[in-house]
């Protein structure tokens, strides 16, 4: 067993240029794979292109370069969620999980932003991820916005799999979560 964890997208270009300040693959990020890796299991978190204006086809051409296989477990918050969900259905690929942290599908922002956005987010969910997902997790928050509860919804119907819905976790963030520790995501992952 392999894991791949990948990040959202911040809304601020200057301060997800600077390491310290950062947010985008921090969270329970670093903690999640601190827990694994202390386990021997394999873990990535890579950092995708320029990811305050996510690229579907710029991720792509970066994510294909992990080896994804049958056993592999993947982890996507937020943004990095809907990439996973597409990239499975563009590539046809079969893992053994797929686990979506506070998953986004809905277009937001206003001129630039929200065309980046809706390039991002605006695609039909591939029926066929079912059959290539041996299990599917879907973490929501009951405080998380309106529109990223009716994004787990909307991923939830196309895909099935089991819908999480923690208490005070709102969008999985630090500041909403105020831990780094997210055990209930490291018991997901560790199921056999």
């Amino acid at each position: 067993m392999d894991v791949i964890i990948l990040h959202g997208c911040p809304g601020d270009e200057e301060k997800a240029m600077d390491p310290e300040r950062r947010t985008y693959d921090k969270h329970w990020i670093p903690w999640t794979r601190k827990k694994l890796e202390g386990k021997g299991i394999k873990t990535e978190t890579p950092h995708m292109p320029i990811p305050w204006k996510a690229d579907y086809e710029s991720w792509k051409k970066e994510f294909d370069k992990l080896d994804v296989n049958k056993d592999s477990i993947l982890v996507g918050h937020s943004c990095g969620a809907a990439f996973l969900v597409r990239w499975l259905g563009d590539t046809g690929k079969k893992v053994k999980r797929l686990i979506l942290v506070a998953p986004w599908k809905i277009p937001y922002g206003k001129g630039e932003r929200l065309e980046l956005k809706r390039k991002f987010y605006t695609y039909e969910v591939n029926p066929e991820i079912k059959n290539n997902v041996s299990d599917i997790i879907i973490f929501t928050a009951d405080d998380e916005e309106e529109d990223g509860k009716k994004s787990a919804r909307i991923f939830h119907k196309a895909l099935g799999g089991q819908l999480i819905e923690l208490k005070k976790h709102g969008h999985y963030c630090f500041e909403d979560m105020n831990t780094e520790a997210f055990p209930e995501l490291l018991k997901e992952i560790l199921k056999s």
